[in-house]
């Protein structure tokens, strides 16, 4: 496929504006003009069209391919919903738009799914409150913490300095901890693949403000002990905040709020099927439990007496505002829809269909590639590559392989503490049919790997760039086009 700096022809153009009617020197400042063209493609519109469209059909997608993304929940994301979200009361809204005017409603619908979706999630998670406005799961994550540094202070116990994290945890749970002010100690696996109590005893002092526990855990266990972890840390004097990354595992059969946890976040742009990757976009809504709801950011959304809604600002104790405006509010209206389409029964469904999925795939691939952890898993399953080292496969090499089989690879050497780890996550919106389809491919890699290992550490070998020296492209990019 050419670039598209390769396409078109001198003096072509795409659009004809009229020309500028204005003097130069009163219309653009010398120091903002030109001294030479902009340098970029003559192309037509029907030129540009199709080569953005053709270059989009590189791309794997959740629409075009299986993609079993562990921990990250990719699943399929109802067209319905895109429909929702374009409808013009919801689309053109201005986000500085009055909220009452004239005691009519310009802003009540918009400000009505934020409370009512905030009321859903804090049934759904067991908290008292959720504030909307976390940007993203990571995001979330800092929020809760910071709330937490607010309990602590607001009681005046300023010694707590010591944030717990399980080796388990997601992975962004030490930056998010570590921005908040705190310092972190790991808590490490015990054989079963849950935090080892022992040593969590053995690091719980005065200094510790709490733990991070992501549930279920990034193995893709759900840690049986989570009562117990919550109990040992609140009579230390810590807070409990729980990790919802993994949330699409236990959504609807388990509420986090009612096992212990005091505050969580939860990426409805995974659980709640609305659309991310890339860097975006997400949302991450934080539900707490009562003793943290005056520490919650501002502005909150509150249901008057009348029956409207409206936001209020008079929390004197709240961290105050962690995001421009009330939210990711176009994502958060997809979660809405998605709630409200499946309902209680059907967020059942969701967890049971996705860990029978993940289950199924831990089954069909044990003994052909290693396993730690030989338990139930939850909604994602962890496998070892290192049967495949011992003859010069890794990870890496059957990512690549997957691809040139039509197929997203799934995580790779995640989580850190299972070596060459390939993390499978299936969703529960994919079929046996399409779920069969990855298990013969991972069955026809791994025989490959033991036949002609070399013939997979050529892989990728039918996409247009062939095997990168992905560190050199990591560390010296080549961004440039000669002209």
């Amino acid at each position: 496929m050419k670039l598209i700096y390769q396409s078109g022809k001198s003096g072509r153009t795409g659009a004809v504006l009229p020309s500028l009617d204005v003097p130069q020197s009163s219309a653009v400042p010398s120091v903002l003009r030109r001294s030479s063209t902009a340098g970029l493609p003559e192309v037509s519109e029907l030129e540009t069209v199709r080569h953005f469209t053709n270059l989009s059909r590189r791309n794997m997608s959740v629409d075009t391919h299986f993609y079993p993304l562990g921990s990250c929940t990719m699943k399929y994301n109802p067209k319905f919903h895109e429909k929702v979200v374009r409808m013009p009361g919801f689309a053109e809204l201005h986000p500085l738009l009055p909220q009452l005017r004239h005691g009519g409603t310009l802003t009540q619908g918009a400000l009505t799914v934020l409370y009512e979706t905030e009321r859903m999630l804090s049934d759904v998670l067991g908290f008292a409150q959720t504030t909307m406005q976390p940007m993203a799961g990571a995001h979330g994550e800092l929020t809760g913490v910071m709330l937490i540094a607010a309990c602590h202070k607001a009681r005046k116990d300023f010694a707590r300095k010591v944030m717990l994290i399980p080796d388990a945890a997601h992975g962004t749970n030490p930056a998010s901890a570590t921005v908040a002010g705190y310092t972190t100690k790991v808590v490490p696996s015990d054989p079963d693949g849950n935090v080892d109590l022992a040593a969590l005893k053995e690091l719980l002092s005065p200094e510790v403000a709490g733990i991070m526990l992501t549930c279920p855990n990034t193995l893709g266990l759900f840690d049986p002990n989570v009562k117990e972890i919550c109990s040992l840390v609140h009579g230390a004097g810590g807070l409990c905040y729980c990790d919802g990354a993994n949330f699409n595992a236990i959504v609807g059969r388990l509420r986090p709020g009612d096992v212990g946890f005091d505050v969580m976040h939860v990426n409805i742009h995974k659980t709640f099927s609305t659309p991310h990757g890339g860097g975006g976009p997400g949302s991450g809504p934080v539900g707490v439990c009562e003793k943290l709801v005056p520490f919650l950011p501002v502005s909150r959304v509150v249901r008057r007496n009348d029956g409207t809604c409206a936001l209020e600002y008079n929390y004197p104790e709240s961290i105050g505002y962690i995001a421009p405006f009330y939210g990711n509010f176009g994502i958060i209206l997809r979660a809405y829809a998605y709630l409200l389409t499946l309902g209680r029964k059907g967020l059942v469904r969701v967890s049971e269909n996705a860990v029978l999925n993940a289950n199924y795939i831990a089954a069909a691939l044990d003994g052909i590639y290693d396993r730690k952890y030989k338990r139930t898993c939850m909604h994602e399953c962890v496998f070892s590559a290192t049967k495949q080292v011992e003859r010069g496969v890794h990870a890496l090499d059957i990512a690549k392989a997957l691809i040139d089989r039509g197929i997203h690879p799934p995580t790779i050497y995640f989580p850190l503490i299972v070596p060459e780890a390939l993390m499978i996550e299936p969703t529960e919106t994919e079929s046996r049919e399409e779920i069969d389809l990855f298990i013969a491919a991972m069955k026809e890699i791994a025989e490959l790997a033991e036949k002609d290992p070399e013939r997979i550490r050529e892989c990728p070998l039918t996409t247009p760039v062939k095997r990168l020296d992905e560190t050199a492209a990591a560390r010296k990019p080549d961004l440039s086009y000669p002209s």
